[in-house]
């Protein structure tokens, strides 16, 4: 029997169709699939792929967050299974609450950069913000391979969605959490705002069709509209993570002492807020690669979201300056252990944020 190529629109899964068919029930996921008329010998013609670049930028190669130590530094796209990219609205939570968080962790499974520890740091995370810190279970928003709904998986179309949905109607008194894990990238930057001429990105799990996600973007989409009152908390435990989210003010530790300076990397553009206050966690500067560790308990687990966890558990009144000098010091000990998977750099946990303070003396609060 002649058979044709096609893709299920909800899962993305590659499937052959007998010639003729209309529909076709996808056995991944059981839906049903309105084909289209087959034409090109039986070949049903796929919208081009983009990578979201101007003509004459090139796709910049990734270095993957987590490699063998004597693994090749460029994390070089292939194609695997992803989302259709019809699937634009994500389907908010019954309840919107006063603490809400978006959480993504992608593994990039079948990929031969895949990562093991990203959807393991989303569930960490997840079961942290709702058992310690009383965020509401139905205001968490989890994005990851594992979810059987389609709208939580975490293609771009979903990503930018679920980022939309947590600045909703943000008021006063909000607390807002925005947690990933996975591959990081970085990019020329085409508008001038970057002091080191490179924008930084997330990579979705459909990057390769539908582009990646720059700081620019998230800066617009989850820092400008904060209100007065309103305070966020991105947690970026990927590689190239310094400035993710495109704050305007990052903080320089000079010494183990915890001597700190606060670096202005305002260029042109505004990247603050409404009146908020937003901070970035990230797991490493700019320039440098961040790994995962089986070393703090038997699973691979990112270093930079698993030492955040457990700086805030076992510490109350905790100050940004010792949170970043305890992660740090975590860090550092992974290195020297187990160590980090393909890290044999330097990983130094970085704090940016929308208004420079005194780090020694101002509480963590989320």
């Amino acid at each position: 029997m002649d058979r044709r190529r096609c893709k299920c629109k909800w899962c993305g899964m590659n499937m052959a169709a007998p010639t003729g068919a209309q529909t076709i029930i996808c056995p991944r996921c059981q839906s049903v699939t309105q084909l289209q008329p087959a034409r090109n010998n039986g070949f049903v013609n796929l919208p081009p792929a983009t990578n979201n670049m101007s003509p004459g930028f090139p796709a910049f190669p990734l270095r993957p967050r987590r490699m063998s130590p004597n693994a090749n530094n460029n994390f070089q796209p292939q194609q695997f299974n992803t989302m259709s990219p019809h699937m634009n609205n994500i389907r908010p939570p019954a309840v919107h609450g006063r603490k809400r968080a978006v959480l993504c962790g992608i593994n990039y499974r079948g990929h031969p950069k895949s990562l093991k520890g990203s959807i393991n740091d989303v569930l960490s995370m997840r079961y942290f913000l709702v058992q310690k810190l009383g965020f509401p279970n139905a205001s968490v928003i989890v994005l990851t391979e594992d979810e059987k709904d389609p709208y939580r998986y975490p293609t771009k179309a979903n990503i930018r969605s679920a980022l939309r949905w947590l600045v909703h109607g943000c008021r006063p008194g909000d607390s807002l959490v925005f947690h990933y894990s996975g591959h990081g990238a970085r990019v020329r930057d085409r508008d001038g705002d970057e002091i080191d001429g490179y924008d930084e990105s997330l990579c979705p799990v459909d990057y390769e069709t539908e582009g990646r996600i720059l700081d620019d973007e998230i800066n617009s989409t989850i820092v400008r509209p904060l209100p007065p009152g309103a305070t966020l908390h991105g947690i970026i435990d990927t590689c190239f993570s310094g400035t993710f989210l495109d704050l305007p003010f990052v903080c320089r530790i000079i010494n183990r002492a915890g001597y700190f300076k606060w670096d202005d990397h305002r260029i042109s553009s505004f990247k603050g807020t409404r009146g908020g206050t937003a901070f970035s966690i990230g797991a490493c500067a700019d320039h440098q690669s961040s790994g995962d560790t089986t070393a703090f308990t038997g699973v691979p687990m990112g270093a930079l979201t698993y030492s955040f966890i457990q700086t805030l558990e076992q510490e109350t009144k905790l100050t940004y300056g010792r949170l970043i000098m305890h992660m740090h010091n975590k860090i550092q000990e992974a290195q020297k252990g187990l160590g980090l998977n393909g890290a044999n750099e330097t990983q130094e946990p970085q704090l940016s944020s929308s208004e420079p303070f005194d780090i020694h003396s101002k509480l963590v609060a989320i």
